[in-house]
């Protein structure tokens, strides 16, 4: 029976871990949450999980949430290709990479996410949004240091596919608020790296309908 995954359009957490399971060719049945409909605060979701949030799998008689945990699940039963690749130094880089990119990106993103997307024009603070996109760009430097191949960690990881959803979500506030100045200001490294997961066969797949 193939795991069903519950994913909610434009969630960077569920993404991730869309690109994981198409990335290791999981078979899953995919399930939209709606977030407007209230689905997540539903009885059966919340069975699910009780902080109704996205992402959750069910796989057979488990389920489990939290998307970095659901994405070393996914590792664990499906070892090739591996989202933890190499020796025990360099799986312990890539999980250092997903908690730099949930813990500190995640922190410089969500108030620029939330000082544009889920603001009304009318109510934005201008002085605050450039002060989260200056954040964002700063914070990005960091991540164009680290890069010293075509991923994050050499080759393709999990840490790919936590930042890069963060970020797409970031420049998705340059479509609300044109002029934002976050893509013009991207580093250089990042811009390609960004190009390298765009260019992943299973990628478009992934892409949020809305956002089409």
């Amino acid at each position: 029976m193939a795991m069903t995954f519950y994913y909610g359009a434009g969630s960077p957490f569920a993404w991730r871990v869309w690109l994981a399971l198409e990335h290791k060719g999981i078979p899953y049945e995919i399930k939209i949450i709606s977030f407007s409909a209230g689905d997540t605060t539903k009885p059966e979701f919340l069975a699910l999980n009780p902080r109704h949030q996205v992402p959750v799998i069910a796989d057979g008689g488990f389920s489990l949430y939290e998307s970095a945990a659901i994405v070393e699940y996914l590792d664990e039963i499906k070892p090739q290709p591996s989202l933890f690749p190499g020796n025990a130094q360099h799986r312990a880089l890539v999980r250092r990479l997903v908690r730099e990119a949930d813990d500190y990106f995640g922190a410089v993103n969500t108030p620029l996410l939330v000082g544009v997307l889920f603001s009304k024009p009318e109510e934005w603070d201008e002085a605050k949004i450039a002060s989260a996109r200056d954040g964002v760009i700063a914070e990005l430097g960091n991540w164009e240091k680290a890069l010293k191949g075509d991923f994050l960690a050499g080759e393709l990881s999990a840490a790919d596919f936590t930042l890069y959803p963060m970020l797409a979500i970031a420049l998705r506030c340059e479509k609300k608020k044109p002029g934002l100045g976050l893509a013009s200001a991207l580093p250089p490294k990042v811009v390609a790296w960004t190009k390298r997961i765009e260019a992943l066969p299973y990628f478009q797949k992934t892409w949020p309908a809305h956002w089409k």
